[in-house]
């Protein structure tokens, strides 16, 4: 048996089996196309590095009807476990990320905005308050939405949500609570 290995705020334990998830990317922008996403890009490599799906890509601009429209598509599609999306959560009059986010949440989930807070501090410091990057639950599917510079897409993939959707992870991980999304 191999030994655990430590992520941060847990362990990945070798000897549990890996459940592939199904994840797509949306990136939210005004500015970007599919030759200069690299922040996308960066996240869809990071996804399928991981050894998850890549159940789908895209771009839409900083608009609530186009981004709700994406995310509605997905999460009708019963193909997408979980969308992370990267863009539109600053405080600019353009970013409309969680405006168009939120009312679709069936569950925030609060600690995600906490933790990746934590983490995005330790490489920009108070500049990280610009962020609203926030995370829930939209009928059965995890969505998370990271700003748009690689720095925070690589914080908040590689530190916070790769670990969650890593079903080796413990103590816990959202893997093991999917099949549980719909009870009531």
């Amino acid at each position: 048996m191999n030994a655990p290995v430590l992520t941060p705020g847990g362990k990945i334990d070798e000897s549990r089996p890996f459940k592939p998830v199904r994840v797509a990317v949306l990136t939210i922008s005004d500015t970007r196309d599919e030759e200069s996403d690299t922040s996308g890009d960066l996240l869809a490599s990071r996804v399928t590095g991981a050894g998850h799906e890549l159940a789908g890509r895209a771009i839409v601009h900083d608009d609530i009807g186009q981004i709700q429209t994406q995310v509605n598509t997905w999460v009708n599609s019963g193909q997408v476990d979980a969308i992370v999306t990267t863009g539109g959560t600053g405080i600019t009059g353009r970013d409309v990320t969680p405006e168009a986010i939120e009312p679709l949440f069936d569950k925030k989930i609060d600690g995600f905005s906490v933790v990746f807070h934590l983490v995005s501090y330790q490489s920009v410091g108070l500049s990280t308050l610009q962020s609203r990057a926030l995370a829930g639950i939209i009928r059965n599917v995890f969505v998370f939405c990271l700003p748009g510079s690689n720095g925070a897409v690589k914080d908040g993939w590689d530190k916070v949500i790769s670990a969650q959707l890593d079903s080796r992870h413990g103590p816990c991980n959202m893997v093991e609570l999917m099949p549980r999304l719909m009870e009531r």
